[in-house]
Formats: structure tokens, C-alpha cells, sequence
């Protein structure tokens, strides 16, 4: 059930006002909304955006960064690439943004352990953003699922941030994998994934016999 806010601002964006700077405030509380929620409503922060590329001295960084952090929250979807692209190269050159980047990069390229490290180095960018860490460890977990079919376990652990075992044992419950005598993680048979396909071509004998008659 989407919450009064969400409607709200929902119901504002089907408007024709939709890109009325004047309902830049709004919006933008609403982002710290959901910075401090764990909501997530991707329509209303690509309009934020939008109206910082209409109206460029309205611009705000902590704003525009927790956009980003929140699109990186919904990997693999390609949410960030879609915000990043809307934000002038000149913003993006800042140091807090190529931060952000930087973590992205290293998300989407399955870097996850020095993804942690980085992360570890740059708190403080995630700091206001509720729920960042577990939504990252959910695509990490996406990622693990169908790649793997099993995994040492304590490979497992650095992979999702060097986490305690007791949470580590909880994600494996949580994904559906299954602990294994021998340190590992049973993830699931990928073989299964691979789904033979039988191709039917239909041939009426008038064209066959055009490819007798051609090759006589």
C-alpha cells in the first residue's frame, strides 16, 4: 500500500505541472523521504533531476547524491545509469560524485570485495540512506544466484561485506541455499537454468519440389 507521501507526490507528477520548478521543494523532501523510509520511487527523482537540468541554479549535491545512492539500492535495474546521464558532466566531475561512481563501477562489475572496502573508506556518503547496505547485499545475492552453484562459505562471508555468521546464515535461508557438510554452500543447479528448445520447420511440398527442380 503506497504511502500518503508516495500518493501524493504521485498524483502531482500526472499533472501538467509535473515539471513546475516551483514544486521543486516538494520533491525534494519527499527524496530525504525516502532516503529516511527506505522507499524508493524512481519517476519522482528522475522529475528532481529534470528540473535541475531546466533550472541549473536550483541544484543541490546532497540531494542529487542521495538520488544516486538510492538508484544504486535497485541493482540490477539500470536506474543509475539512467540518473547519472541527466546530471551535467561538470556536477559529475566533483569528488562525491565520482565516489559514487566509483562504487557503481564496482558493483556492476562484480567487484563486491573491494566494493566493501571502498565502501568501509566512504561511509559517510551512505550514512542518511536507510537500508543501503542489505538492498546492496539483495543484488549481491541476485548476482550469487545465478552465477554459482556452489560457493565456499567463507568466500560467501567476504563477498557480502566480511558479515558475522549468524547474518551470513540467515541470507542463506533467506535466498533458499543450503548449508554443506564440507564449509560450502550449495546455491543451485545451474543446469537446470539451461532449457533445451526443439526448433520445427514446416517444408510444403511445393517447395520441395522447387529445390528438386532447381537442382537438376
Amino acid at each position: 500500500m503506497a504511502s500518503p507521501m508516495r500518493a501524493q507526490i504521485s498524483e502531482l507528477l500526472r499533472g501538467i505541472d509535473r515539471y513546475n520548478p516551483g514544486n521543486l521543494n516538494q520533491l525534494q523532501q519527499y527524496v530525504f523521504y525516502q532516503a529516511q523510509e527506505n522507499e524508493y520511487d524512481l519517476d519522482a527523482n528522475i522529475t528532481v533531476l529534470k528540473l535541475y537540468q531546466l533550472n541549473p541554479t536550483q541544484f543541490q549535491d546532497e540531494i542529487a547524491i542521495i538520488i544516486l545512492l538510492k538508484a544504486l539500492t535497485n541493482l540490477p535495474h539500470p536506474d543509475f545509469t539512467l540518473c547519472k546521464y541527466i546530471i551535467s558532466f561538470e556536477k559529475l566531475e566533483s569528488t562525491q560524485f565520482q565516489q559514487i561512481v566509483k562504487m557503481a563501477e564496482l558493483l556492476e562489475t562484480c567487484q563486491f570485495k573491494d566494493f566493501w572496502a571502498y565502501l568501509t573508506d566512504n561511509i559517510h556518503l551512505v550514512r542518511a540512506i536507510k537500508g543501503f547496505e542489505e538492498s546492496i547485499r539483495k543484488f549481491i545475492s541476485h548476482v550469487i544466484t545465478i552465477t554459482y552453484q556452489k560457493i565456499d562459505k567463507f568466500e560467501l562471508q567476504e563477498i557480502f561485506g566480511g558479515i558475522q555468521e549468524d547474518a551470513l546464515a540467515k541470507l542463506i535461508k533467506a535466498n533458499g541455499w543450503k548449508e554443506m557438510p564440507n564449509d560450502e554452500v550449495f546455491i543451485r543447479n545451474q543446469e537446470e537454468l539451461v532449457k533445451t528448445k526443439n526448433i520445427v520447420e514446416k517444408i510444403n511440398f511445393e517447395h520441395v519440389a522447387n529445390i528438386m527442380t532447381a537442382g537438376r
